[in-house]
C-alpha cells in the first residue's frame, strides 16, 4: 500500500468519525484534534478503526508520532506489514 493509499484511508476514517467536518477542512500538517476539533474519544476510535483496516496498532507511547494526518500515514507505511 502507498503513502497515497495509506493517507487516503486516515482521511476517510476521520470523515467516518466526524460527519461534519469535510475533506477540505483537513489540514495535513495539522494537530488532528485541535485542528479538526476532535477529543480524545474520537481520536482513540480513528486510531482503532484504522488498526482494523491497516493492521497496526499505535501504542499510547506514540500518540505524539501520530498526532497529524502526514505523521500518522508515515507512522503506519513504516509499521505495515506488507
Amino acid at each position: 500500500m502507498t503513502q497515497e493509499q495509506i493517507k487516503k484511508v486516515i482521511i476517510d476514517q476521520i470523515l467516518e468519525i466526524a460527519p461534519d467536518i469535510e475533506e477540505g477542512d483537513i489540514i495535513p500538517e495539522g494537530n488532528i484534534q485541535r485542528s479538526l476539533e476532535i477529543d480524545s474519544f474520537d481520536f482513540l476510535k480513528l486510531l482503532t478503526a484504522l488498526n482494523d483496516i491497516l493492521g497496526v496498532e499505535v501504542p499510547e507511547r506514540d500518540y505524539a508520532k501520530v498526532e497529524t494526518v502526514e505523521h500518522m500515514t508515515q507512522y503506519f507505511a513504516q509499521n505495515l506489514v506488507q
